[in-house]
């Protein structure tokens, strides 16, 4: 079954926008496990837009751009292949892609079939010059029917914006995640707001088809294309603690090959993977901060019978965070208490009843493991 649990890989995107070609893409290949990407869980390697010529050719086919990926898209998979990793590429369920390349409407069926062929294992699929008279659940039925009748399973990731309700249809059209979200920016009134804006959708997902926030900025400080102004490394902690509590597909955006030690701990927390990858895929549920708006707590049911709890601060002054276990499911008169971890510290924190309590420093976060234990 594809995406049991939420992807997990590179787009190339984030840093280079339409700058990509063969000689990066099987660099970003050639270091991938020696970082501990696959070890951590990331193995799909995707190529974003911009990768073919103008036009398609005489027999309406994809063309890759001459001088991109001259030894073809094949020999590019290929090459991925052979590194242990999974092999994605991009289209458009418009007219044109958003950077006004040949697009898949009218061409799914052929279009699959290429992909296919050239060993694709994934295909992010984007909303631009969208048909204004066609439903975009329609155009996403064409695309998943087609891929899934070429006889390669490839996953099927919807980026639509959350445009035309995609929530409400996206699991019944075949996409395997779905973007809710409009593009992410590296900065952290973009994470912030991204963050905010699925607050009420964090249940709406499983194993099978999960909520996109977008993809990953941790670790471009301040660099590549959609680079407007950076975040710090806690922003970017807390970040990667947002996505994984909710669930979200884990899709880097950073230069993999220049990234700093600081980025690739965050990047490779399998502590925090692990909540995002519980096999249950359970969405999280909150647990309203009276006292102070800008503190966000989430909970999310673990397969092990475990909780798992992020703590955000968001706001621009340090801020109480306080769980109580009642919102959890545990009474007092229960006889149970939590002990606790720290994802983060990879320490045990010790047994807590009742409540739990910590003081956030601006734009910070605390993740945490709960294990229930009887008195």
């Amino acid at each position: 079954m594809l995406a049991q649990t939420p992807p997990m890989g590179w787009n190339s995107w984030n840093t280079f926008g339409w700058q990509i070609n063969e000689e990066l893409i099987k660099g970003t290949a050639d270091i991938w496990s020696d970082l501990g990407l696959l070890d951590a869980g990331y193995n799909y390697l995707v190529i974003d837009d911009c990768w073919s010529e103008k036009e398609r050719d005489a027999n309406g086919l994809l063309v890759p751009d001459k001088y991109k990926f001259p030894n073809g898209i094949k020999s590019v998979s290929d090459y991925v292949h052979s590194k242990g990793l999974k092999f994605g590429m991009y289209s458009c369920c418009g007219s044109m892609t958003c950077g006004g390349h040949p697009s898949s409407f009218e061409h799914e069926f052929s279009d699959a079939k290429q992909f296919a062929e050239w060993g694709v294992d994934y295909l992010k699929y984007d909303y631009c010059y969208k048909p204004y008279g066609i439903p975009g659940h329609l155009l996403y039925k064409r695309m998943s029917l087609a891929l899934r009748n070429t006889g390669r399973d490839i996953l099927f990731s919807a980026c639509s914006w959350g445009s035309d309700e995609t929530d409400k249809w996206a699991r019944e059209s075949g996409t395997h995640m779905y973007r809710s979200t409009g593009d992410i920016q590296d900065n952290w009134e973009s994470v912030k707001n991204l963050f905010l804006s699925q607050e009420h959708k964090a249940s709406l997902q499983g194993p099978g088809c999960y909520n996109d926030i977008d993809m990953l900025v941790v670790g471009m400080h301040g660099k590549g294309n959609v680079a407007l102004g950076g975040c710090s490394d806690e922003e970017y902690r807390t970040h990667f603690s947002m996505w994984s509590i909710f669930g979200s597909p884990l899709m880097i955006g950073c230069d993999i090959r220049n990234m700093d030690e600081v980025t690739k701990e965050i990047l490779t927390n399998k502590e925090v993977i692990a909540v995002n990858q519980d096999i249950e895929g359970r969405g999280a549920f909150s647990m309203n901060q009276w006292n102070n708006p800008n503190v966000k707590m989430y909970a999310r049911m673990m397969h092990d019978g475990s909780i798992a709890i992020g703590m955000f601060n968001l706001g621009e002054n340090k801020g109480e965070a306080s769980i109580e276990f009642w919102d959890l499911g545990i009474p007092v008169a229960s006889g149970y208490g939590l002990k606790l971890r720290d994802l983060w510290a990879h320490e045990d924190m010790g047994v807590y009843k009742e409540h739990y309590r910590c003081e956030l420093e601006p734009h910070c976060c605390k993740m945490l493991r709960g294990y229930l234990v009887k008195d």
